[in-house]
């Protein structure tokens, strides 16, 4: 595990965490941008690696922040298995700064592994990515990533797997032989780094996520498509990456007509930076009132439930 400051930069981090043999599986984007620790954190931010071992939140075993009444908090701790209560701390992620100001901020890492491979499957349409996921999704297959990329009207399907060198070939062939096609990428490293960078985004495009589920992704798929948006669906399409053309406004209609939510993430900045259907927002009211009864920080959304 390692405790650093909220301000630290997410490619400090790494860096240091590489040096000895360890890393971050939920595999913040951003990193290159300048992001932050607690930035990912207050966003609720992690990238094509989550398929694995779970989003950032599943990470933090402790937190320090300052609430709306200027106190210093401190929640969880500092070693993986503890017994310091209520997981408070968890309500900070993604709660955009609303509830605290994150001070400090402790993980629990995993081991990096010794290198990774990926298998491309292309020219697929969006019924057969989706039952080639749902294969996947129940297979005894030790997935690292599972990302679909839409491309000139066919989907492509990326497969990371993770591993010692010497047996990813033999791991790789098994897997393209139980899907029955694919082949393997010749620079797996540049093909997730344009993931996690967003270097595939339109110029001038806005930045959005949207949680999602398999059942939910042809009608979200084909509303994008009808406007021209660019999208990535990672963790198996449990989460969309939107590159959005237009107002911030047109994405939160369209997300709610499809009964879904979402988050601003790059762009233009907005009041509203929650989308769509807002889920919970009365508890998430409540948890408001509680950390921070005097409206110091900014509501979601300029309060609107």
């Amino acid at each position: 595990m390692f405790t650093a400051l909220a301000g630290t930069p997410l490619a400090e981090v790494q860096a240091a965490l590489a040096e000895h043999g360890q890393y971050l599986p939920f595999d913040p984007p951003l990193a290159a941008a300048g992001a932050t620790l607690g930035g990912a954190v207050a966003t609720g931010l992690s990238g094509s690696g989550r398929r694995r071992y779970g989003g950032v939140r599943d990470f933090i075993i402790g937190m320090r922040y300052v609430d709306g009444q200027g106190r210093l908090v401190r929640s969880g701790g500092k070693v993986v298995k503890n017994a310091a209560g209520f997981d408070q701390h968890k309500l900070l992620v993604g709660s955009l700064g609303s509830l605290g100001v994150i001070v400090e901020v402790s993980f629990k890492v995993f081991p990096q592994p010794l290198a990774f491979a990926t298998l491309q499957i292309s020219g697929l349409s969006l019924a057969s990515a989706i039952d080639t996921i749902g294969r996947l999704s129940t297979s005894h297959f030790d997935l690292e990533a599972l990302d679909l990329l839409p491309a000139e009207g066919a989907y492509t399907l990326l497969l990371r797997i993770g591993g010692p060198a010497a047996v990813l070939p033999a791991r790789l062939e098994h897997l393209r032989r139980w899907q029955g096609r694919g082949e393997a990428v010749a620079d797996d490293a540049a093909i997730w780094q344009r993931t996690a960078t967003f270097s595939w985004l339109p110029r001038g495009a806005k930045l959005a996520k949207a949680p999602l589920t398999l059942a939910a992704l042809p009608a979200l798929d084909a509303m994008l498509a009808s406007c021209n948006a660019a999208r990535r669906y990672i963790d198996g399409s449990n989460l969309a990456w939107i590159a959005w053309p237009g107002a911030w406004d047109e994405l939160d209609a369209q997300l709610l007509a499809l009964g879904l939510s979402g988050v601003a993430l790059l762009g233009p900045p907005t009041e509203q930076p929650l989308l769509g259907l807002h889920n919970g927002a009365n508890l998430a009211a409540r948890i408001k009132q509680t950390l921070d009864p005097e409206n110091k920080f900014p509501p979601l959304n300029g309060g609107k439930q």
